[in-house]
This record gives C-alpha cells, sequence and structure tokens, in this order.
C-alpha cells in the first residue's frame, strides 16, 4: 500500500478526522539495548500506522524487531556491550558507564551520515532519539530539522543538577580520566558544530516525550511540562512475544525477573526458589536470563518455572505479584497490570524507580544484600494480602490509562513536524 493510501486508511481506522500533516520521514535513533528499543516501539508502529516514513537507525541485532513495526532499519555497528554479553563488561564506576557511550557515539556518526545522507541523501524532516542517542542530536543540527527526545525513564527537574548531578559528578571530574572524558566530548561538540556544553547536551533535550508513566518520575511537580510531556505506557499488542497459560491449580502466580542485562545472579535465584518452591497454591515464572545455567540452582520444585526469557506483559496480566529490577518497563508493566512489586534493584535508575514504587505504596524496595528467602517471601505475602496496595495499584493504574498512551505520543511527535516536511 503506498504512504498516502496508507494514510487516508488510519483516519478511518481511528474513527476521527486527524490532523495529521502530510507524511513526512521521521527518523529514530537507539542503541541495541531491550530497554531503550522496546519503549519506543509501539510509537514507530503507530507513526507508521499514520502513513509517515519511518527509519529507525539500529545495530543489526534489533533490525528484524524494528522491521516488525513497519518501520525501515538503518544499519550500524556499534562498540557498546550487546544484550548477550556478561553484564561485567560495562564496569562498576561512573566513567566505565559512560565512556563507552562518547567512544560509541564518536565512531557511529559517520556511519550514520553516510546511511542517510549517501547517494543521492535521505535526510530526514524530524529525528527521534533514545536518551543514549549522542550521534541523533549531532545529526539533527547538521540537517537543520527538529530533534524530539523519546526518554524511557526519568528525567530532569528543576534543580536535578544540583541535587544530583553535581554530587553525583563531583569526584569523577576532579580525576585525570574524567577531565579527559570532558575533553574528548566537548571536542566533538565543538567539531560537529554543537553550541553546548556535554551536561546540557546529554541531559537537557529542547522536547522530549517521556514514556513512562507520571506517578514514577520524581519530583513530577518541578518538571518542565513545557519541555516534557508524560504518556505513560506504550505497550501495544504484545502477541508476537509468545503466550503464557496460567496453570489450572495455581492459587497465586508470582514472576521473578530482573531484566535482560544484570541476570546473572544465581545466588539470588536459589533464594527464591528456597522462599516459594513448594509453597502452598503458588506458582513460581523465574527467568534467569543467558547467563546462569539452571542446574546452578540445585532441584527444582514442581512449582517453579524456570526460563531463560519469558513473555513478561502477558505473565503479569495474570500474576499476583512480581519480584523485580525496578526498571523503567518492569515498573510501568507492573503498575500498568496493577501487580504488587518487590523490587531488588541491580543498577542505575533502578535504585530510584524502587524508591518511587515503595513510596507510591505498591511496592518493598529490598536491596539485593538483604534479598534472603525469609524476607522475599515475607514482603510477597504481605503485599498480596494488603488490600490497601491493591486500591493503590487500581488508581494508579486508572491514572496511567488517563496519559494518553502511544496515540498521545504519536499526536506530540506529528506536532513537532515541520510545515515544510518534504513528505515521504
Amino acid at each position: 500500500m503506498a504512504a498516502i493510501e496508507l494514510y487516508e486508511t488510519s483516519r478511518l481506522v481511528y474513527g476521527r478526522l486527524m490532523t495529521t500533516p502530510r507524511p513526512a520521514h521521521i527518523a529514530m535513533f537507539s542503541i541495541a539495548a531491550h530497554g531503550h528499543v522496546n519503549p519506543s516501539l509501539e510509537v514507530i508502529r503507530e507513526l507508521v500506522a499514520r502513513g509517515h516514513r519511518v527509519t529507525y537507525a539500529i545495530p543489526p541485532a534489533f533490525a528484524e524487531k524494528v522491521a516488525e513495526t513497519g518501520a525501515e532499519p538503518k544499519l550500524w555497528n556499534s562498540t557498546l556491550p550487546s544484550p548477550d554479553d556478561d553484564p561485567s563488561a560495562w564496569g562498576t564506576t561512573l566513567l566505565d558507564n559512560v565512556e563507552p557511550f562518547l567512544a560509541d557515539a564518536i565512531q557511529a556518526l559517520p556511519q550514520l551520515i553516510e546511511a542517510y545522507e549517501g547517494g543521492e541523501g535521505d535526510e530526514p524532516d524530524l529525528v527521534l532519539h533514545d536518551i543514549t542517542s549522542y550521534p541523533a542530536c549531532v545529526l539533527a543540527h547538521r540537517w537543520g530539522v527538529p530533534a524530539v527526545s523519546l526518554s524511557p525513564n526519568l528525567v530532569a527537574w528543576e534543580g536535578y543538577e544540583e541535587e544530583v548531578a553535581e554530587p553525583m559528578w563531583a569526584e569523577p571530574k576532579q580525576t585525570e580520566r574524567g577531565r579527559a572524558y570532558y575533553a574528548r566530548f566537548q571536542a566533538w561538540l565543538d567539531e560537529n558544530g554543537v553550541a553546548q556544553d556535554p551536561d546540557s547536551f546529554g541531559g537537557y533535550p529542547a522536547r522530549s516525550i517521556v514514556l513512562i508513566p507520571k506517578a514514577l518520575q520524581p519530583n513530577a511537580d518541578r518538571v518542565d511540562e513545557l519541555v516534557y510531556t508524560f504518556v505513560g505506557a506504550c505497550q501495544g499488542d504484545r502477541a508476537a512475544q509468545g503466550e503464557w497459560r496460567r496453570p489450572a491449580d495455581a492459587e497465586r502466580v508470582l514472576l521473578v525477573s530482573l531484566g535482560s542485562s544484570f541476570t546473572k545472579q544465581p545466588a539470588f535465584y536459589r533464594e527464591c526458589v528456597e522462599a516459594f518452591g513448594d509453597l502452598p497454591g503458588w506458582h513460581m515464572v523465574l527467568q534467569v536470563g543467558k547467563h546462569v545455567d539452571p542446574a546452578e540452582l540445585g532441584e527444582i520444585p514442581g512449582n517453579v518455572e524456570v526460563r531463560d526469557w519469558v513473555p513478561q506483559l502477558a505473565i503479569l496480566k495474570q500474576a499476583d505479584a512480581f519480584i523485580t529490577h525496578a526498571g523503567a518497563g518492569g515498573s510501568q508493566e507492573g503498575l500498568a497490570t496493577a501487580t504488587p512489586m518487590v523490587c531488588v534493584p541491580q543498577a542505575v535508575d533502578q535504585f530510584g524507580n524502587a524508591d518511587m514504587l515503595q513510596a507510591l505504596g505498591v511496592a518493598r524496595h529490598l536491596p539485593m544484600e538483604e534479598a534472603t528467602a525469609e524476607t522475599l517471601r515475607e514482603a510477597v505475602l504481605t503485599l498480596t494480602g494488603d488490600p490497601d496496595v491493591a486500591r493503590r495499584l487500581k488508581e494508579i493504574q486508572a491514572g496511567m490509562a488517563s496519559e494518553g498512551g502511544t496515540a498521545r505520543a504519536a499526536d506530540l511527535i506529528e506536532a513537532e513536524i515541520p510545515k515544510s516536511a518534504k513528505g515521504a
């Protein structure tokens, strides 16, 4: 179907006269990480359905997933650790975590210039980008087109710099390595004509659509709503990920998952097996990732289902409790399905998410070093037995539904398309 025909069809499907501008070329940029790609996919699918031509710059490992949305993958090779690598590949310090992103951006930029400007040129009308995609903003500047951040997690608020960023960076900035990192970053921005310093470039977009519910945002009352718009979960149809059926004899279902990156935790999984194995009425689905052999867990009771990967949302729709690392995706899926959560965070924003969920009264933040069979069992049983937790979850679930999700995100993106858009 031609782009304009698909566009007209989508107007009828949505049952309203849409104010969509004429079809445009929208380019999305991200890295090869589930937590950064997955939140954007339904938004991309919606933009394609509305008749826009969408290209998606992504490493080959995620090309098939991107193509399923109808977007055209623009492939580039990344130097970042892959989702299948051991989590230790990311190092342990702040500089260990950030240096790879800058190095990757510097080597990726020439590839992306060639992908979009090679031959006759294929510059987009609008750039969308994940918060980790530094080349996207450089390219938007180069092409003279707007850039919109699609944030899969919390965003900066008024006072964030003083309260969080400055204390976090105070020590690294005093080291030779830290100064070298900042100097390299600034030189790259200067070379590409971007008149910003690294802190403002990386943390303060001109426009951002936030793909989490406002309930998960710290200090939400201090977030600049002229820049940031919360649209909540953009989950869509996950049928392609597979189904899961609740066992007929399961009175209660518990899902345990530490996401896709920080899953090499056999000792923790053994505690979960001890806590819920053979617990009357309970069935536990235990996702252990690709770095743990189920044999490391010892004897597996009949009510424990061990998987290296699961269709998480399909299970949460039927689950009674969720032990999670509190990543942005899992946290909002837990809220969207009104599932009580025990949060055992592993890295970065997960600790803040765990605190937010606990403050909302729908979860327990349990540090890894305290996550024993006894404390895990007590936390899950307490949460699932508390009617106030269930009530608060239902209230949050209703609030999330009103934020607009995928359709609103697409509306806001279309509003940023320049009137001079060249079309698809």
